[in-house]
């Protein structure tokens, strides 16, 4: 953050420097915006880039930078009214509308303003990230004879044979020819919908459930039915009568550390859910999305349901993203039967293949001895920063009920007290200086009350935890003075 706002301060004084030079004049030297305004010459470059990117430099390698020409006038701006009535068509047919709501995606994607707190993040703070580890092994990968060719469409052999031991274990219940290597989890998932469900049809989810799923379904023309869960995970019988009521032909659910309550899928229920599916001749996509995100004191893991169905009811998807970084895109889709054609046909339609270099470094990266060393560092950090956030809630905010502490994943769920104004929450701990992500999107239906997730992960340490959580109290105290009067929810 502290990187990214000195060159955009920098960037800005350039900006406002520019009409001291004439169209085509050079500007100072690298070394002397350096020694100037006293930041890093990487700060120098970017800040030249971002000038450049919207046309007002121009730089030559071994010249320097330039200001840009005149622009021209800047043409008409077009009539786009009639979009309006094209885009609504089908709603006009009497077909499920395919707007695109991507609000509840872009909480969690949005950097905040400087100062910030950032418990809205989705992913691992820089810090957390295994930068060097993914450098060396990019730089590798690059040097792989043929890493800059075409690669499979399925993905690299090698890597999808990789993909099919983590989700199928030794015993080889997948194989890597029911493996598809996607460009990252959302992808992967767009691929599942689209290929298991027409435009129309109705999609079982999880309640409350992750945004972007929501999203995907929506956009793809389906229609979201919520099953709600409990800390077991779904509710088998509810999932049942969500079948015959809909028809449905597809269930989409995070078994192992559900986002965003943390749950995990009792062992009861596993097979439960798979036999239900199989007698409603449905699907059941499994988004394995943070099953390396457990922290250090969880215990052994349930396998992934899609190692113990021999029938084709699972539609894996497993993801490299969350534990690396959010620009290491790299993830799977596991299916056995006539369903792998489909998906593999959609895939190649939409992407083509995922970069063959990206492909080389996953296998450089998981094959070095880093990779454990960094699962390892990592499920300790966050076992810390769950358990310092979990105990500054309980003591400074004992007015949010906080049902389950789970142990896996990068985020706590919790329930405001019963008539809390959820935007008006939401937009009081902003004031404060903290982002969070409230929890309306979450449910595809009405939801039963107020919530708001909180990430730890996304944070530069456990000092910016207990930070935002003070931040909090002030926000709180302005919420909630405004709410009626209400006895806090019992804790769990």
């Amino acid at each position: 953050m502290q990187e990214n706002s000195s060159v955009s301060e920098l960037a800005n004084q350039l900006r406002r420097e520019l009409d001291r030079y004439s169209p085509g004049g050079k500007l100072p030297s690298s070394r002397a915006l350096v020694e100037r305004f006293r930041v890093s010459p990487v700060t120098v470059s970017r800040a030249l880039a971002q000038l450049s990117a919207e046309g007002l430099v121009t730089t030559r390698p071994g010249a320097g930078a330039f200001r840009a020409p005149t622009a021209p006038a800047t043409a008409r701006r077009g009539d786009t009214s009639w979009q309006e009535v094209t885009l609504s068509a089908d709603a006009a047919a009497d077909l499920v509308p395919r707007s695109v709501d991507a609000s509840g995606v872009l909480v969690s994607l949005a950097a905040p303003p400087p100062g910030v707190i950032e418990f809205n993040g989705g992913y691992l703070h820089p810090s957390l990230q295994p930068e060097r580890a993914m450098a060396a092994a990019l730089s590798r990968a690059g040097r792989r004879p043929g890493a800059w060719g075409r690669p499979p469409m399925e993905g690299l052999p090698e890597l999808r044979e990789w993909f099919a031991r983590s989700i199928g274990g030794p015993g080889g219940a997948v194989t890597a020819a029911e493996v598809l290597v996607t460009a990252g989890g959302q992808s992967a998932l767009t691929t599942a919908l689209r290929a298991l469900a027409p435009p129309g049809a109705p999609v079982l989810v999880e309640s409350p459930t992750y945004p972007g799923m929501l999203a995907i379904a929506r956009a793809a023309g389906l229609r979201p039915v919520p099953v709600p869960v409990d800390a077991d995970g779904v509710r088998p019988a509810l999932l049942a009568d969500a079948f015959r009521a809909t028809g449905a032909r597809v269930f989409v659910c995070q078994p192992l550390f559900q986002n965003p309550t943390g749950a995990v899928l009792a062992p009861g229920r596993r097979g439960e859910v798979l036999r239900i599916a199989r007698e409603a001749g449905a699907f059941v996509v499994e988004d394995d999305f943070v099953r390396r995100l457990v922290h250090e004191d969880a215990g052994p893991l349930p396998r992934p349901l899609a190692a113990e169905d021999p029938d084709g009811v699972v539609v894996h998807v497993g993801s490299l993203t969350k534990a690396t970084s959010p620009s290491f895109r790299v993830s799977a889709l596991a299916a056995h039967g006539p369903v792998l054609e489909r998906l593999r046909a959609i895939q190649v339609v939409d992407t083509f293949f995922v970069p063959r270099p990206l492909q080389e470094a996953a296998l450089e990266l998981v094959g070095s001895p880093a990779w454990p060393r960094h699962l390892r560092a990592v499920s300790a950090e966050l076992r810390t920063r769950r358990t310092v956030m979990t105990a500054a809630l309980r003591t400074g905010l004992p007015e949010l009920s906080l049902p389950h502490v789970p142990s896996g994943g990068y985020h706590l769920w919790l329930r405001l007290p019963e008539g809390t104004d959820e935007p008006a929450f939401t937009a009081a701990a902003l004031r404060a200086g903290v982002a969070l992500t409230p929890g309306r999107p979450y449910f595809s239906a009405e939801p039963p009350a107020a919530h708001v997730r909180l990430s730890f992960a996304a944070v530069a340490g456990t000092g910016e935890i207990t930070e935002g959580v003070r931040r909090l109290r002030t926000a709180c105290d302005e919420a909630l003075g405004a709410a009626p009067a209400a006895k806090p929810p019992a804790r769990a």
